[in-house]
């Protein structure tokens, strides 16, 4: 008796000798057929944006590290560039976000925000660049916090150091616009990034400005002060690592934070009600809650006391930093020694908190100063300094 076979539903037929036949291996996907053909959607499959208004043009480049991983960069350039320098940014924070700040044809406003610097990189003519480090966003990769140096914490060929002169390498080569000199800066975890630069540079890297750096994890900076572990870091350890893209958020159980810690008990407890634990990083500081090899090993101003003096660099500090406090005069106290003609390493101080260099500076809380301190650091510090180094012709700075 031959087998029975099951009955496909009348119903069924007509829908499945329809159905166009999908593609053939190696073919681009078909388009789905129109549902009403006589009445199509009036929203273009595809659509480009005209930028006849514009005053910058923008460009997105995935570049090729030296183990094939493409690292998603935003590239702007200002209309009628020619010979410019660059302006570099390496982030964990979503490169498009920090280029599309609002719908403007011009470059300030659509920049104006966190890291940029914006009235020194358009007054200045910079074309700026911003790239998503590797595992966040739009970058490929596996993404590892304050990624080691390659060694014994961190067995694979690459980190931050041969990231940054890999797009180094990249940019002046196909940034046609470009005068070959380049400049990195940033703040926070974009400040560590430039620190790391400096461990084997770029020929074509001349000044780093690291802002309110992440130096050493555990003495000062983000994740304990001198020990004492930061509970308010944890739901950045948590929508940092839990998703590529931050989709993930934190959620708010109570209505002051400090009864959310009263009421767990302790951070480890904390942590394990709301599934920390399924993070790498979270793992790790659990693991290491004293200052141990973990920490020290990883410690940016020990890493760079042990290298060569090669690329100028501006450390900017906040009085009132409340995450990042130890990182920029430690890594100063690291690096002056190497400075024999006292012109290639300095150090900013001013009355801020936590990134407000690149800010409104009249002001700290209720406190008033009487003056813009941070445009006054701007335009008579940041602004030579970088022109200096990064444009041809440029005057000596005057930092005495």
């Amino acid at each position: 008796m031959p087998p029975i076979r099951p009955a496909i539903p009348l119903l069924l037929l007509p829908a499945l000798l329809a159905a166009p036949s999908s593609a053939l291996p190696g073919e681009p996907p078909r388009p789905p057929a129109a549902l009403y053909p006589d009445y199509p959607s009036e929203t273009p499959t595809t659509v480009e944006v005209a930028d006849d208004f514009w005053d910058y043009e923008r460009r997105v480049a995935e570049i090729p590290m030296r183990d094939g991983v493409k690292l998603h960069t935003v590239i702007l350039v200002p209309k009628g560039a020619a010979r410019a320098p660059i302006l570099l940014t390496r982030t964990p924070y979503d490169a498009d976000t920090m280029t599309e700040r609002n719908a403007s044809a011009h470059l300030g406003p659509a920049i104006h925000g966190y890291d940029h610097a914006t009235d020194v990189v358009v007054e200045g003519g910079y074309i700026r660049v911003v790239q998503d480090v590797r595992g966040k966003f739009g970058s490929e990769g596996d993404y590892v916090m304050n990624r080691p140096l390659s060694g014994p914490q961190n067995p694979t060929p690459v980190d931050h150091s041969t990231d940054t002169w890999d797009t180094i390498d990249w940019l002046v080569a196909n940034v046609p616009e470009s005068n070959g000199r380049v400049g990195i800066l940033g703040i926070s975890y974009d400040g560590f990034t430039p620190l790391m630069a400096l461990v084997d540079p770029h020929p074509a890297l001349k000044v780093a400005v690291p802002m309110n750096p992440m130096v050493d994890g555990w003495r000062g900076d983000d994740w304990f002060h001198n020990g004492a572990f930061r509970q308010s870091g944890m739901p950045y350890i948590w929508e940092q690592q839990a998703t590529r893209k931050n989709e993930i958020a934190w959620y708010s159980s109570h209505y002051d934070d400090y009864d959310l810690y009263l009421a767990a008990g302790s951070a480890g407890e904390l942590g394990r009600r709301r599934g920390l634990e399924q993070v790498g990083f979270w793992r790790k500081i659990v693991a290491h809650p004293s200052y141990d090899a973990y920490w020290r090993d990883q410690a940016v101003d020990r890493i760079l006391a042990e290298r060569p003096l090669g690329v100028p660099v501006l450390l900017v500090h906040s009085l009132w930093d409340q995450e990042d406090i130890y990182g920029a005069p430690a890594v100063y106290d690291a690096l002056e020694p190497k400075d024999a003609g006292n012109d290639r390493v300095f150090l900013v101080m001013g009355p801020w908190r936590h990134g407000q260099a690149i800010r409104d500076g009249s002001s700290l809380g209720a406190i008033r100063f009487g003056s813009d301190t941070a445009l006054t650091f701007r335009r008579e510090i940041l602004a030579p300094f970088l022109a200096q180094y990064l444009k041809e012709g440029a005057p000596r700075a005057d930092l005495a």
